[in-house]
């Protein structure tokens, strides 16, 4: 028998926290330990670690990934920038109000604002993520600045401003949605958790678009894994420490910088899908 999860009226996150009134380091934060549970809060984060644990950070920041286009026959279409190969080749997703649009076609044309064309070529997950040809050359960062506006989906109540989707050590962009693991880290928590002896290691994933609407796994993403993270990780772990991953794009990065040695600097795209 499968059980199905109905999620309780109300309960989807319709808001980001402080527009009704709650903290960033406010929200719950469920604690799971060998003898049960504790609901905190995640204020409480520097309690529950130790001097020599380490926690490890994913530095992308989002970017205003969505796009209005216009096909051919001058019918507008939402579109999404899942990421960038180059400044001549995109990855986009194109978009209804209900979900993924999958009626495009190679070598369809879609204009964007400011004269760029895209030429979809190949499609990947059946059509729902193209590699498309991008005319002229375009640096994607800066074009999303000038022309993009965050994505947001329909459990949204309104549209809201980047900033409400950045974490606050965010330094590089290059995520088209949110890791949004490490939302609740506020810059006093982390100072707490300084001071009380746990470091506190960069990585780098850039996420991709969400990929459970239709149950498919993530399409690969680029990530880094610096040296220094590394050498942190290898010396908690024979220290006796936690390494903490805040969320799961942390732990596909680290997971994809294994050798047989342990943690190794590395950097590329990684395809790893996490299990149970």
């Amino acid at each position: 028998m499968t059980a199905s999860f109905v999620l309780p009226a109300g309960s989807e996150a319709a808001v980001p926290p402080e527009h009704r009134g709650v903290p960033r380091d406010g929200v719950k934060l469920l604690v799971a330990r060998p003898g049960g549970v504790e609901h905190r809060s995640f204020r409480d984060l520097p309690e529950l670690l130790s001097p020599g644990d380490l926690l490890v950070v994913n530095t992308s920041a989002t970017l205003p990934a969505a796009l209005l286009a216009r096909r051919a026959d001058g019918t507008a279409v939402p579109l999404h920038v899942a990421g960038a190969l180059s400044d001549d080749a995109w990855l986009v997703e194109l978009r209804r109000p209900d979900g993924p649009d999958l009626s495009g076609r190679p070598g369809e044309e879609l204009e964007l604002p400011g004269g760029t064309v895209l030429r979809l070529s190949a499609s990947q997950r059946g059509r729902r993520v193209w590699q498309a040809a991008v005319d002229p050359p375009t640096e994607l960062v800066a074009y999303l600045a000038q022309h993009g506006r965050p994505v947001a989906y329909g459990h949204l109540a309104r549209r809201f401003p980047l900033s409400d989707l950045q974490n606050v050590y965010a330094t590089q962009p290059g995520s088209a949605e949110m890791a949004s693991a490490g939302r609740s880290l506020t810059a006093r928590v982390l100072v707490r958790l300084m001071a009380g002896g746990v470091a506190v290691a960069p990585v780098v994933l850039h996420a991709g678009v969400s990929s459970p609407e239709a149950h498919e796994p993530p399409l690969p993403e680029r990530f880094a894994v610096p040296a220094a993270t590394a050498r942190l990780v290898e010396h908690t772990r024979r220290s006796g420490g936690r390494v903490v991953a805040v969320g799961t794009t942390v732990v596909r990065a680290l997971e994809s910088a294994v050798t047989v040695g342990g943690v190794r600097a590395a950097s590329g795209w990684t395809d790893l899908v996490l299990g149970p």
